[in-house]
């Protein structure tokens, strides 16, 4: 079992980047992807294909009958042959780094005060799960709808995403105590 809060290398903590500026940056890094791979940002595509690799490994025959599967793994094909899936190791590696660097990588369950770990790992997975299979039906995840989608106007990526942000002002309400 997690320990709430586990602090590893103690380095100091550093502040916060302003978010405004964290904001210019990402869309820069957006528009370089943009600019040099002629593809947006987005982690699902990549997460999927790492997937794919597991299955073709198990169960080789139902990749190459499943359309969906084969377009990524059929045959002789490599579903790690993708810039996505680097895009999503990078967000990984990126991520643990900047976590070090600024002195935030620890090993913590957040959790409001009233909501036990293990309820809080179930619902994590469980939401976890729903959303990754959502990211699949809309063809592209949160990052990927959002930032790409919606950097290029995509009528479809803002619906996406005022439903998002509708749908979760409306859960809050109602799961707000928990967290207090």
């Amino acid at each position: 079992m997690l320990k709430p809060s586990l602090q590893l290398r103690g380095r100091p903590t550093r502040d916060y980047i302003n978010p405004y500026a964290a904001g210019i940056l990402l869309g820069l890094v957006l528009f370089l992807a943009f600019f040099i791979t002629g593809n947006g940002l987005g982690a699902s595509g990549g997460m999927n294909r790492l997937l794919v690799v597991i299955e073709d490994a198990i169960y080789p025959e139902h990749v190459d009958r499943t359309a969906y599967l084969a377009e990524m793994a059929g045959g002789e094909s490599n579903p790690l042959d993708s810039w996505v899936v680097f895009i999503a190791i990078g967000t990984v590696i990126g991520g643990f780094v900047s976590g070090w660097f600024n002195g935030r990588l620890k090993v913590e369950t957040n959790r409001g005060p009233q909501v036990p770990m293990q309820a809080r790992w179930v619902t994590a997975f469980i939401g976890g799960a729903f959303m990754g299979y959502g990211a699949r039906l809309a063809r592209g995840c949160t990052s990927g709808q959002a930032l790409s989608g919606g950097a290029v106007l995509s009528v479809g990526s803002w619906a996406f995403m005022l439903a998002v942000f509708g749908g979760g002002y409306a859960l809050a309400y109602f799961v707000r105590k928990l967290w207090n």
